[in-house]
């Protein structure tokens, strides 16, 4: 039993989450917001090592076997929908190719990828920077890209720090990027408008069937089936990043394709890293009011009722063992939960002990600015608003250099 996670709290992280928050109260979509933790209620986590069955699991052999594929089918029959997995066919075609941008430090490659299912297609395009100066094929972080795609411009005319894509070369990475628009469109009335309704229409019936963040992860999936074409890519080694939106993406698509190395979520709060049972901030309610059409329809009907839920967010933490996996909050952003995002690694602690992976994580969050890297489970609790910048790609390098260097 989890008691409003207080013996968890640390005085200090909790003074600067309320003194950026004093007295403020927020109504959202008719419900008043839960910041006070003396309101979070008394949850009890479902049971990460126990069988459906009751059988509790003591190796990785049971947990690979038997309680991984409940837990993820869980997730796809009660939050995230199915994930068709067929298709007729899948393309590669290069669109352009400068070997000597960033002043000849990168070459520049635009992909589109084309797949096929029952005389349909989808098409989507990825743009990727990988470094000229390189010993062997190039690792590679991928970003799931819901913002505008200025932001991962090929020209590099505009610059972001949401997609560094220079400081990454410098770093010895490769970058890549696709737009979540070109798989399924962030809007409730369009979603289904590409992966869904082109080559799997029939998943817009059913009430467990895939929805946007479904279509998106299966996107990212498609841009690792090229990856594993190209002989400048370490295959063996890519991250796949994600923030808000995408970053609950991200962690999906690591849960299912464990291809990935690695897995980055920025910010990703409800239904992603946060704990549903803690009702602080955003609420399972609230995300299926505004969002409702990320998820299967069936994880409506947990909306007043997340007790109910078979599942909670560590046990999807705990789908990226024994790989590593690093999740982000910021100070001003109270909506994703930050204790209930790190409590969501604590609790998924479990299942990398199994494999031995050790963990540096503590009882209680770790101070503002101070990331966890040399652990296979990391986080960091960055000053400044919801966001993805320079701060957290550069932690996000540090932690994948650690790992690669294991």
């Amino acid at each position: 039993m989890i008691n409003r996670g207080k013996m968890f709290i640390v005085l200090v992280w909790f003074m600067v989450v309320n003194q950026a928050h004093a007295q403020k109260t927020d109504v959202f979509m008719g419900e008043v917001v839960n910041y006070d933790e003396a309101k979070v209620p008394r949850y009890q986590l479902p049971d990460l090592l126990r069988t459906t069955t009751g059988q509790k699991v003591k190796n990785t052999a049971l947990w690979e076997k038997k309680r991984r594929p409940e837990i993820v089918a869980l997730f796809k029959t009660h939050v995230y929908g199915q994930r068709p997995e067929g298709f007729d066919s899948i393309k590669f075609n290069l669109i352009s190719k400068i070997p000597d941008a960033m002043d000849g430090r990168a070459c520049l490659k635009e992909v589109n990828i084309s797949i096929w299912n029952k005389g349909k297609h989808i098409d989507i395009p990825i743009v990727l920077f990988i470094p000229n100066r390189r010993d062997g094929p190039a690792p590679v972080f991928l970003l799931i890209n819901n913002r505008s795609k200025k932001n991962t411009d090929p020209s590099r005319s505009l610059k972001s720090t949401f997609w560094p894509a220079e400081l990454m070369i410098e770093k010895g990475y490769a970058i890549a990027a696709f737009h979540v628009a070109d798989a399924a469109p962030d809007k409730k009335d369009a979603y289904q408008h590409g992966v869904i309704d082109q080559l799997y229409p029939e998943q817009l019936d059913r009430e467990d069937g895939m929805k946007a963040i479904g279509a998106w992860a299966w996107a990212a999936s498609r841009v690792m089936d090229y990856f594993e074409t190209d002989k400048d890519l370490d295959a063996r080694k890519v991250a796949l990043v994600g923030h808000s939106r995408g970053g609950k993406t991200s962690l999906w698509a690591g849960a299912l394709d464990q291809r990935f190395a690695m897995v980055f979520s920025s910010c990703s709060g409800s239904t992603g890293a946060a704990l549903a049972r803690r009702q602080y901030g955003e609420t399972v309610s609230l995300i299926n009011k505004q969002f409702g059409y990320w998820f299967a329809d069936r994880y409506k009907t947990y909306s007043g009722q997340v007790d109910k839920l078979p599942v909670d967010q560590h046990m999807l933490i705990a789908l990226m063992a024994p790989r590593p996996v690093y999740t982000t909050n910021a100070v001003e952003d109270r909506w994703a939960d930050p204790l209930g995002s790190y409590l969501s690694l604590w609790n998924a602690r479990a299942v990398y002990s199994l494999y031995d992976r050790k963990t540096m994580l503590t009882p209680e969050p770790p101070p503002l600015n101070s990331p966890i890297i040399n652990s296979f489970i990391g986080y960091h609790f960055r000053t400044g608003i919801h966001d993805l910048n320079v701060y957290d790609w550069e932690n996000f390098v540090r932690f994948a250099d650690y790992h690669y260097r294991l």
